[in-house]
């Protein structure tokens, strides 16, 4: 009897063991989700335009207006993948324009050559469509997807946390998703010389997707603990074309 019930407890836990998803399953079926809350995947990759409008505000510490910019973004899809960004600064207009090799940049009509700026421009360029690209572009290959179970953000939301490891020397990101809704809510980012926290306010309902809104973004210590507000952005004004 004795050995019956110790072989029926090893079986027990061995099923329990199999049962038990890894942090990483539990994360990709989490960001399944909320890519399905969002309008799914296939919605997503039926896109063959996007752009919109992005405004931001930057404040420093003691709440005085650094600077605001006013941008015009397109991104296309297809046959392959590049676009370009506009905005006027002091009359003069700017553009970084990906053409899906090389990235230029031209201000006031003149082409800038730095080899070191345009590179500093390519990355403000990705950073742009990595940031309304979510949560789809969490699906690409490169990152590592950890789920780190639930949390209370400072603004007193409950949510579910993926952290996204890139690798070493790389940022470390995590996303916030509604436990109910499974929508994205906000996003995290340790940085090499600070941490900050952003919330999504608001969304915008285009053509069967949930694309951002209105956000803000704190600088926040290593415990998560509000700083100050350093940002705020507004999407709006959105155009897709589909395939």
């Amino acid at each position: 009897m004795k050995l019956f019930l110790r072989t029926l407890l090893l079986l027990t836990l061995a099923f329990q063991f199999a049962c038990t998803k890894s942090p990483e399953q539990q994360a990709q079926d989490l960001l399944e989700k909320s890519i399905e809350a969002h309008g799914g995947q296939e919605a997503w990759e039926n896109l063959s335009q996007l752009k919109f409008r992005k405004w931001t505000r930057l404040l420093d510490e003691n709440g005085n207006i650094e600077s605001e910019l006013d941008q015009w973004h397109e991104f296309r899809f297809q046959p392959f993948f590049e676009g370009k960004i506009t905005w006027q600064k002091d009359s003069i207009q700017h553009e970084i324009h990906w053409d899906g090799a090389k990235i230029r940049y031209q201000m006031g009509g003149n082409e800038v050559q730095n080899e070191g700026f345009l590179a500093a421009k390519k990355k403000d360029f990705d950073a742009a469509f990595y940031t309304v690209a979510q949560p789809w572009k969490l699906m690409d290959k490169g990152g590592k997807l950890i789920y780190e179970g639930k949390r209370t953000l400072e603004n007193g939301a409950e949510v579910e946390s993926i952290r996204v490891d890139y690798g070493q020397d790389s940022d470390t990101w995590w996303y916030f998703f509604d436990p109910v809704t499974f929508l994205m809510v906000g996003n995290e980012v340790q940085l090499k010389d600070h941490r900050s926290l952003v919330y999504d306010l608001s969304g915008e309902d285009v053509e069967g997707l949930k694309l951002h809104g209105t956000r803000e973004s704190w600088r926040v210590n290593e415990k998560g603990e509000r700083l100050f507000l350093r940002a705020e952005y507004r999407y709006l004004e959105y155009q897709v074309e589909k395939q």
